[in-house]
């Protein structure tokens, strides 16, 4: 994995430090929306049905105690077609169905109550036809008549969430392909003095020392830039004065021989 990084250029390198830190922004943010959005709606559907339920538990008191089955059926049916509203039931004091809104009531939903829990407000999640649905039940006359039951289906809470999130994921990719053009952009900015730098130096490998590096900046690649022309000039005036001695040597040499040759 190593090797690979190694063989990876700068100008990638960069762009994906600056993609991979949008890509882990964004998702946090989407995560962070979500559990927030996911959060707000629960509330609000708790709300809603508390208050569905705490109206029909109102409207249905004067029916459970003069038993009229027919006009709690009646009630039941109207709820059941609000908006949302998954199921309702109707509880007496007994423990007994007294009204419901299914063709056949699922045994499932319902499990006997001591006076002391109907006497609670309760919300449970629960399943009806393999769906998700939030249940709040509510007490009739502090529980003495029974208890009314209402749930909202649970996805229309997850396609709130959905329509919640898809501003902001939307939001998040322009902001991911903006973040790595940038990236790109700027890599492409800091990569170009450097390989510049690098093609001046192997010039100056192979003895080309008369090209001056010529980078007009403060930062790091500036000083990098200035440390390379004086390594550059040093290096010409070594070589001037080496070139001196050997021309200065062979001179004497030279002298020497042709002195050699009068005697």
């Amino acid at each position: 994995m190593s090797l690979g990084l190694k063989n990876i250029s700068l100008t990638w390198k960069i762009v994906g430090v600056f993609a991979g830190t949008i890509i882990f922004l964004g998702l946090a943010i989407v995560g962070s929306v979500y559990y927030l959005t996911g959060q707000a709606l629960q509330e609000q559907i708790e709300k809603r049905t508390s208050s569905l339920a705490l109206n029909l538990s109102d409207a249905a008191a004067g029916h459970v105690l003069a038993k009229n089955r027919l006009d709690l059926h009646a009630l039941v049916s109207k709820y059941v077609r609000l908006d949302g509203v998954a199921y309702a039931f109707i509880e007496g004091g007994n423990g007994e169905i007294l009204a419901h809104s299914f063709a056949t009531f699922p045994r499932d939903l319902w499990r006997p109550l001591t006076f002391d829990e109907r006497r609670e407000e309760h919300r449970r999640i629960s399943l009806v036809d393999g769906k998700k649905t939030y249940e709040t039940r509510v007490p009739i006359l502090e529980g003495q008549a029974g208890a009314a039951y209402v749930a909202l289906w649970g996805d229309g809470v997850e396609e709130e969430i959905y329509r919640a999130l898809m501003p902001i994921v939307g939001l998040v990719t322009v902001v991911l392909l903006v973040g790595t053009v940038v990236a790109a952009l700027l890599a492409r900015s800091i990569i170009r003095p450097i390989i510049g730098l690098t093609t001046l130096a192997d010039k100056m490998s192979r003895g080309d020392l008369e090209t001056p590096i010529e980078i007009e900046s403060a930062d790091e690649i500036g000083k990098l830039a200035h440390s390379l022309e004086r390594m550059r000039a040093s290096l010409k005036s070594a070589m001037a004065h080496l070139n001196r001695r050997t021309n200065a040597h062979e001179l004497d040499v030279n002298n020497a021989h042709l002195s050699r040759g009068l005697k």
